[in-house]
């Protein structure tokens, strides 16, 4: 009630990139290539992983998953931000963009405790690779998928419970292309500062617990791997090379804007763009450039198919 009493505010209206027409063009053909590169990407892996039997182990089954929010946070703004380019005015109704903000902030939590999921499993294959298919079983799996999930969806419905009461009574310009949670709450007609401090504790815990967990997780797997000399341990090394490189591209821009979340930069916006566009393409094409398990599973699945139309 207390939004219907006091917001006046029925409707955001989006910034976008650049007033520049030429600019606009420019990045719709960019993005609309990243866009169709992610969705493909990620969807080539589930497909390749599900209808291969060399796949059927737990790190895979966790990567397909990846793929899927992946998936899931290239299409929460990315579309809206391809069909604005060619509008004047940009606008998003006050649902639309509690919906985004919803949706941004329950993929990226899940995308972060999946991670984690993902490093604790390259432990287990690495430092105890005996024990490894009775730890790392399918029913674990499924857990880890299920929590990482549900923390994402409580760690985004604590945002939103507070952010869906704030009174927005005049001023509805957001200097973004998607309803970024720190520029919403900086348009509410009340002193936001005890806001900001909840809004930074919330997302900086479960950002810095599942950073630390990973550097942890992969202290200990080069600690192992250091003391090893073998093949199978060159195999594993390289495979965690990967995780690595997408933790870091992940958790970048991440901890750039949880160290200053209310106050922008003219880089900010680019930033965000490489978080919520950019990233999802990655996790593809470094997974499938660095892993030869997935390249040879794309090689088998290109010959199944020269094959059948044969």
């Amino acid at each position: 009630m207390a939004r219907i009493n006091e917001s006046v505010v029925s409707e955001f209206v989006l910034l976008g990139l650049s007033d520049s027409w030429d600019l606009q063009l420019f990045f719709f053909a960019i993005f609309s290539m990243v866009y169709v590169t992610s969705v493909l990407g990620n969807l080539m892996i589930i497909v390749i992983i599900s209808s291969d039997s060399h796949l059927n182990s737990p790190m895979y089954f966790l990567l397909s998953n990846l793929s899927f929010i992946d998936i899931c946070q290239s299409n929460f703004a990315t579309p809206k931000m391809l069909v604005d380019f060619f509008v004047e005015k940009k606008t998003i109704s006050f649902e639309g963009c509690m919906a985004q903000i919803f949706l941004l902030h329950s993929f990226v939590g899940s995308e972060m405790m999946l991670l984690v999921a993902m490093a604790y499993d390259r432990c287990i294959a690495i430092c105890k690779p005996l024990h490894y298919s009775t730890i790392m079983n399918r029913r674990l799996c499924i857990i880890f998928v299920f929590i990482s999930w549900a923390v994402g969806i409580l760690h985004s419905v604590s945002h939103l419970a507070f952010t869906v009461d704030l009174p927005f009574c005049g001023p509805n310009e957001v200097d973004s292309f998607f309803c970024d949670l720190p520029l919403v709450i900086e348009l509410a007609c009340m002193d936001t500062y005890e806001m900001e401090i909840m809004t930074l504790t919330n997302s900086g815990l479960i950002s810095l617990g599942c950073f630390l967990a990973l550097i942890i997780s992969y202290v200990i797997i080069l600690i192992t791997v250091w003391r090893r000399s073998s093949s199978g341990s060159s195999k594993a090394l390289s495979t965690l090379t990967a995780h690595i490189i997408v933790v870091i591209l992940f958790f970048g821009p991440c901890i750039y804007f949880y160290i200053w979340p209310f106050s922008r930069l003219s880089v900010d916006k680019f930033l965000s763009v490489f978080y919520t566009v950019c990233t999802p393409m990655l996790n593809p094409i470094i997974y499938s450039l660095r892993n030869e398990d997935v390249k040879s599973a794309v090689r088998r699945l290109r010959n199944r198919h020269v094959n059948w139309k044969n």
